[in-house]
């Protein structure tokens, strides 16, 4: 990310929402630095938008404290400096974009004049801008929506899934917008449920299951695991002897024999490495007479994580 990292801008604190029996978010607590693209990862249903709700100040916590950019999110000004959305955005759908980002910025009341041509500009739509916004793919309505927030010329942007539903082009671009957004020195909150989402954007991530913090580092520590050692595949002829050989050196950890994917022959074995890389391990394989057929990264799938943060904690 290009933005510079220093004071907490997002604090959760213990945060508790019930409804009625029902504990949505149990004692949740993570912290969103100046600077930071910071990943709120979980499955649909795991709490995210509660917590997001809540960071609007929209949901009023059953127990804990949340402040933006030092101050109670649900007290007086505390949305100032903030903007984003929830779920998904609406717009009038007979209206052009910019009759939409009209009507939002006279309900908001800022003083001034509204950056509309800079905001238009800076998501990619102006040149659409009088189009009406039933004539926009999903993609460009959600580029229109992050439009509608950078109206509020903010320090923090929050985005609740912003890529859901959009083709691979229409990621894409969101992804970029983002990336750039930063760059420029929005911090921002992206909640997601796609791990790779995140790995692309984030530097920071909190994971969250059934409304409860499985894990929160830095994305290399916690979607890498093994203290942030990159996993590999590692596809062999013979697994019982590079096992031998790998649990004798000191280049890799956590070796062990997996079902063998993409029909590539042999035997797969999953490891991490050290900070060395890959080729210390491939040499002492070879050095004790395993063949090695195939050295891939092991990309984790997010249900991947998740169990090995539930195992982890059960």
């Amino acid at each position: 990310v290009g933005a510079r990292h220093g004071a907490s801008v997002l604090e959760v604190r213990g945060f508790t929402k019930k409804f009625g029996d029902f504990v949505a978010v149990d004692s949740l607590s993570f912290e969103v630095r100046r600077g930071d693209v910071y990943g709120f990862l979980g499955p649909n249903g795991s709490g995210k938008s509660t917590t997001i709700r809540a960071v609007f100040g929209l949901v009023e916590p059953t127990e804990g404290e949340i402040h933006l950019l030092g101050r109670p999110s649900g007290g007086p000004g505390g949305r100032e400096g903030v903007a984003g959305f929830v779920d998904a955005p609406g717009f009038y759908d007979y209206l052009s974009a910019r009759d939409n980002l009209k009507v939002l910025a006279a309900a908001d009341r800022r003083k001034g004049k509204p950056p509309m041509a800079r905001v238009l500009e800076t998501v990619g739509l102006l040149g659409r801008e009088r189009d009406k916004v039933k004539t926009y793919s999903t993609g460009m309505k959600q580029r229109l929506a992050i439009a509608s927030a950078l109206l509020r010329e903010p320090e923090v942007l929050i985005l609740d899934e912003p890529t859901n539903g959009l083709d691979p082009g229409g990621m894409r671009d969101v992804r970029a917008l983002i990336r750039r957004l930063n760059e420029d020195g929005l911090t921002i909150f992206l909640s997601s449920h796609l791990l790779a989402e995140v790995e692309q954007l984030c530097n920071r991530v909190a994971v969250i299951g059934h409304g409860r913090l499985l894990a929160e580092g830095a994305i290399a520590e916690v979607v890498g695991g093994d203290n942030g050692r990159p996993k590999y595949r590692l596809v062999v002829d013979n697994a019982k002897t590079a096992l031998r050989i790998l649990e004798g050196g000191t280049h890799a950890t956590g070796a062990s024999v997996a079902d063998l994917q993409d029909g590539l022959g042999g035997e797969e074995i999953r490891l991490a490495v050290g900070p060395e890389g890959p080729g210390p391990v491939v040499r002492d394989l070879v050095a004790g007479g395993v063949a090695v057929l195939a050295l891939v990264p092991a990309r984790p799938s997010l249900e991947d994580l998740f169990l090995e943060l539930t195992e982890e904690r059960s």
